[in-house]
């Protein structure tokens, strides 16, 4: 079973009865997924030595597809890899209360920015204090908005390594120790900060917003071993196609790891349902998850070299846009590309408004 024929198959239901909450975004996600390695167009490869043809379908590329995710989190970790230095790597996870959820779907692009901005600011401060790391930390931060059971819950993911650059960017230090700021601490600060700044941009702030927000800071360990864990648990879709266990036609069943028990479960939802708990965490249009901070940001580079040469961290050569060579299928020696058609996602769903009544 994969998504894809899933979506086709309660395509019926799920217009009839979510077709009026669908935004564009939603569409395209809808029309990428149906129509990937299917028809979003081909090219055509050639042996050079036995001269055999064939044709391979494209994939559509789109970032919510469960087919294109693997090569986002091996790039992503290529990335890494040019920027790992040998410290501790820590894992904060700032999580939004449950009351503050339906606020953050019906205003996801202002409130998802006001997570980043509040989230890296609160780490930022703690980091400068002499108490923790003692100067300007580098950070890399991913936005999930999703559980397990693929309920709507907006967190975010920062990754710090345990170092800092001092003196106003002119000395560094890092952290031999396993510990980085209590999550308490974190916490209060963030819940401060964010409230602040959903007051300053004139949002209706619930009143019965618990005292203690949850925030948990994790060692994950050192060097490409923690970069590797990383690429698997930050880039991983909404849910994997394996998951998915049955389908009689009316439910759709998929199993997960209880984070509390850590044992696998299963939940049942209708075709129509579980299409929407996928489309839920579509992020809005051209809105970035993933963003750097501090000396890992892409306009640092001086900063991170001059931290790499402090380490005596060995460079490693620059990325080269290799592609994998397509193997022929008769010979299996590699075959040369001849054609391409252009990749045109057609378009199989429009918006749907329910009667009139």
């Amino acid at each position: 079973m994969n998504i894809a024929s899933l979506i086709e198959q309660y395509r019926q239901p799920f217009l009839a009865q979510y077709g009026q909450y669908l935004l564009p975004s939603h569409l395209k996600a809808l029309d990428a997924i149906t129509a990937c390695k299917k028809r979003c167009g081909y090219f055509t490869c050639q042996c050079g030595y036995c001269d055999h043809r064939q044709q391979h379908a494209l994939s559509c590329g789109h970032r919510n597809c469960p087919r294109c995710q693997h090569s986002d989190a091996t790039d992503w970790l290529e990335r890494q890899k040019q920027k790992l230095i040998p410290a501790n790597y820590f894992m904060v996870t700032l999580t939004l209360p449950e009351q503050l959820r339906s606020l953050a779907f019906h205003h996801q692009h202002r409130i998802y920015s006001l997570l980043f901005d509040t989230a890296i600011d609160t780490l930022k401060t703690l980091s400068q204090d002499d108490r923790h790391l003692g100067g300007d930390p580098g950070m890399t931060a991913v936005l999930h908005t999703h559980t397990r059971r693929l309920d709507y819950h907006p967190h975010l993911h920062v990754i710090i390594p345990g170092a800092a650059l001092t003196d106003q960017g002119k000395a560094f230090k890092r952290t031999e120790s396993n510990y980085l700021i209590h999550g308490d601490v974190i916490g209060k600060l963030f819940r401060g900060k964010l409230l602040y700044a959903l007051y300053e941009e004139s949002f209706d702030v619930p009143n019965n917003l618990p005292k203690k927000w949850v925030v948990h800071v994790k060692h994950i360990g050192k060097g490409l071993p923690a970069l590797q864990y990383l690429s698997r648990y930050l880039y991983r879709g909404v849910i994997s196609e394996k998951a998915i266990t049955d389908n009689d036609g009316n439910h759709i069943t998929f199993r997960y790891k209880d984070s509390q028990t850590n044992t696998l479960k299963t939940r049942t939802l209708l075709g129509a349902d579980f299409i929407w708990k996928l489309l839920m965490h579509i992020l809005p249009r051209r809105f970035r998850r993933v963003r750097d901070y501090g000396f890992l940001h892409h306009n640092a580079k001086k900063k991170l070299t001059l931290i790499q040469y402090l380490l005596c961290v060995k460079r490693l050569p620059p990325l080269t846009d290799k592609k994998t060579p397509v193997i022929c299928q008769r010979c299996g020696q590699a075959s040369t590309i001849i054609n391409v058609q252009p990749k045109r996602i057609p378009i199989n769903f429009r918006f749907m408004r329910p009667p009139l009544m």
